[in-house]
């Protein structure tokens, strides 16, 4: 197995494939590539390296590394799985890949900004497959969360999740543009990783990401379209005390120039990068600006 790996790893490099979806070298991708074909899990690590593969296994690996090296497919798409905040999910061409940094934010339970024990409701807008919202409902046991999103098709891959992972008791999965389908609902929290990739930095993406739903991705000129929408309505589906967490990515610049009196709070996360922040309720009270190009 470890030979497989250097091989694998060698030819993304070759390739100069792009990394973004799940993992960010070649040697880890080559790794979960070996991995899963050999169907053993990581935690085995560099103890699994020593392992034969069988023929079957080694046309497989050179199989889907192909379709990665020369079809650009993330590789999440080839196995059918991508690991969010410590769960696997089963994710498709019909979701974007998770990789938002709030599943750093969610193991944490959004400490210090809310207190755990006292959430009861969550709202995950534009959830895709899930992650997300699944990771808060394991983050928060007691409480109920709505996993929203416009896209039939996502939805069907967030249902496949959340039964998956046994949580259709506490996980609500509803078609929403934004808001419109949870009319008169307040939460504690509101989570967001919307579309957020203007105009220019779309034409600019790498081949990677032409396989992921535009939908997903693309919001308007600036990257702020969805943004828009979330602060314009996020206060009255708010508790007095609740929180507003979104992810804005690249366009964190942006909507700082489209909304430079909000207090926004960009909280610091080490493992997943950045463009994530938090917002509270008692703030979204009197926007003083409107967030317009």
């Amino acid at each position: 197995m470890g030979a497989a790996i250097e091989r694998c790893a060698g030819a993304l490099t070759h390739a100069r494939a792009y990394f973004g979806h799940g993992t960010d070298n070649a040697r880890d991708e080559a790794a979960e590539l070996v991995f899963f074909v050999a169907g053993i899990p990581h935690e085995l690590g560099a103890a699994a390296y020593g392992r034969r593969l069988t023929v079957r296994q080694g046309k497989r690996i050179a199989d889907l590394l192909h379709k990665r090296t020369k079809l650009r497919v993330p590789l999440p798409y080839l196995t059918h799985r991508a690991f969010f905040a410590g769960l696997e999910l089963y994710v498709d061409e019909r979701v974007l890949v998770p990789r938002s940094p709030i599943a750093e934010l969610a193991l944490r339970k959004f400490a210090p900004w809310i207190e755990a024990g006292r959430v009861r409701r969550i709202l995950d807008i534009g959830a895709g497959s899930g992650a997300i919202a699944l990771a808060c409902a394991k983050a928060f046991p007691r409480a109920r969360v709505d996993a929203v999103d416009v896209s039939r098709a996502a939805l069907r891959v967030c249902r496949r999740n959340v039964a998956k992972l046994r949580l259709k008791s506490r996980v609500a999965v509803l078609r929403s543009d934004h808001f419109s389908g949870v009319a008169g609902r307040r939460y504690d929290i509101i989570v967001s990783n919307p579309p957020y990739v203007g105009e220019r930095e779309m034409r600019r993406l790498p081949r990677e990401y032409r396989h992921e739903p535009r939908l997903g991705l693309a919001s308007g000129v600036d990257g702020l379209d969805s943004v828009r929408v979330i602060l314009a309505a996020a206060r009255k589906h708010l508790r007095d005390d609740g929180l507003l967490v979104v992810e804005v990515g690249n366009s964190e610049h942006a909507l700082m120039r489209a909304f430079p009196r909000m207090p926004f709070i960009w909280p610091e996360i080490e493992i997943g990068g950045g463009g994530v922040f938090i917002v509270r309720a008692a703030d979204l009270e009197e926007r003083q600006d409107s967030g317009r190009q």
